[in-house]
Formats: C-alpha cells, structure tokens, sequence
C-alpha cells in the first residue's frame, strides 16, 4: 500500500521572526555532502517533529508536525536525498520500511550508531534545533534552548553537545525537559559545531560591542568612584584645617603643617601631587598625604 508524503504545519509565530529564526534559516541550508550526515539529520528531524502513519485508506505516510516551514523543506529534501522519496509520489512498504529500519521508532532516542562520528553529531545537533530549538535576542541576554518532551531524549541531546566540551544543562520546566546553554561562549561554540557561520559572526560581533560598552561603564563607574572618594577626602582635609584655624591657629603649627593647610586651603581642587609642587620646598604625593594626616589627627584631638 502507498501514499503520499504528508505534511502538518501551523502558522509560524510572530516571535519566531527573530534571531533565532535566522539562524534556522541558515541551518535549513545547510546539506551535508556525505549521505550518513544527512541521515543523522534527518533522524532528528523525526525523533522531533516527525511522524509515521498510515491513511484511512491505509497508505502509507510520512510527516513533519511543526511550526517551522524550514523543518519541512530540509525535512523533504533529506528524505529525498537519503530514500529517493519525493513529497509528490507515493511511498512503497519497501521505502517505509527501510526508513523505518535507519530511522528506528520515534518514541525513543535515535540510534548511537547513526550519531558515532562526529560529522554526524554536528548534523544531528542541526536537525534537533531546527525542530525544537529557540535562542533569545543576544542583544538583550544569551540563552539557547532545546524544549523536549521526553527526558531520554534530552539526555541524549545533552551529552551530545557535552561531547564538544559545551556545558550544556537541564531544567524541568512543567512536562518539558529544556536542555539549555547561559554562556555566550557556549552559544558561539554550539554555533560552530552546527556549522551556522554567518549566525556565529554576528553573534561575536554584538558579543565584542557588548563587552566594550560594558568594559567603557565599568571604567567609567570606576574614575566616578575615585573622583567622589577624592573630593570627600579633600572636603573632609579642608574641614578639618578650618577646625584647627578656628580653634587652635594655624600660625602655632609647625612651618611644614602651617604652609600645607594654607596649600590646602587656596587650592581645595587640587590632587596631592599638585599641591606637592606648591609646597616650598616641593614634596612628593607621599609626604602631602602624610601631612594632611597629621593635620587631620590634630583636628581631632582638638576636638576631644
């Protein structure tokens, strides 16, 4: 008995149009040149979205349930390429059964001898995001997801990608097993290794202007910090030498504190290496900072 290919799809959501969208696009264009390749794809593309069936009339049929028109068109042409089944002939039990047979049952993981080479990890990692895979806007967080529905199934998923020394984790998310990567290094890793590269390049290029930016704040929250300790500092030298004026006389201190409070006082912008150069003689960044302590110690007592 045959039939024709089938095909089940739904409206693709708004919020596919994305990123993560792109990068599917790239992936469904993506065909490996070597047919063991191709059919580790396509044997994740049914462990995920795929289905065998028969019709009422009891032909025998083959589809994609899913969102993603890319699922469907790599789906089709990988079966073509593999069995020589086309979406607009009809499949004989012989070609069913030989798909069958590669493909194995879609309840379960897909077989690890059609995922043994590392060729063929690649693809499947490729087939696997296509149907069930997402990655948020790296302009606003890095994260990269696979949502499975059956927990050996992820596991599987999970040590493949673990495989090219990617941390990879799960999450129980209701009935949904999420396999899924935080680290944008990670991300750009499982980029590569799905062989998506223009995905990949503007992924590091945001990641470059992103760091930068963040590198730019950090300098900036940085000389901020120092500029407001700076001017405490030197508002609190000025308070103190005031104090000490007001209730002790400058003119008893000792000629190298008596000429630093003045310093102090008619320059209270000036860093401690400038008002070293005003000093007579002229002292080091050091030697301010260790007479200004004096004065403050002073104020102090005086206070007591």
């Amino acid at each position: 008995m045959v039939s024709s290919c089938t095909t089940v799809m739904y409206p693709e959501k708004e919020s596919d149009m994305s990123f993560s969208s792109e990068v599917k696009e790239e992936l469904a264009k993506h065909i490996s040149p070597a047919r063991h390749c191709q059919i580790a794809e396509l044997a994740a593309l049914m462990n995920f979205s795929g289905q065998y069936g028969r019709s009422a009339e009891g032909d025998f049929m083959i589809g994609f349930q899913t969102e993603n028109e890319a699922v469907v068109r790599k789906g089709f042409t990988l079966l073509k390429k593999t069995y020589n089944i086309d979406t607009d002939v009809k499949i004989s039990e012989e070609q069913m059964r030989s798909v069958i047979d590669k493909i194995g049952d879609l309840s379960e993981p897909v077989s690890p001898l059609l995922i043994k080479n590392s060729c063929c990890q690649r693809a499947f990692l490729r087939g696997a995001f296509l149907c069930i895979g997402s990655m948020s806007d790296p302009q606003k967080s890095y994260h990269l997801e696979f949502v499975c529905t059956d927990e050996d199934k992820a596991r599987q998923l999970q040590s493949v990608i673990q495989g090219f020394d990617i941390e990879a984790k799960i999450v129980l998310r209701k009935k949904y097993y999420v396999v899924y990567l935080k680290e944008g290094s990670g991300i750009v890793d499982l980029l590569n290794v799905c062989e998506a590269p223009i995905a990949l390049m503007k992924l590091e290029n945001l990641r470059i202007v992103k760091e930068m930016r963040n590198s730019v704040n950090r300098r900036v929250n940085c000389e901020t910090a120092n500029i407001t300790k700076t001017v405490t500092a030197a508002t609190r030298q000025i308070e103190d030498i005031i104090y000490i004026r007001d209730h002790y006389g400058l003119e008893n201190l000792p000629e190298p504190l008596s000429q630093m409070a003045e310093v102090r006082l008619e320059n209270p912008d000036a860093p401690l290496k400038e008002l070293g150069e005003y000093l007579d003689p002229p002292v080091g960044k050091s030697g301010v900072n260790h007479r200004l302590r004096k004065l403050s110690e002073l104020a102090d007592r005086i206070r007591t």
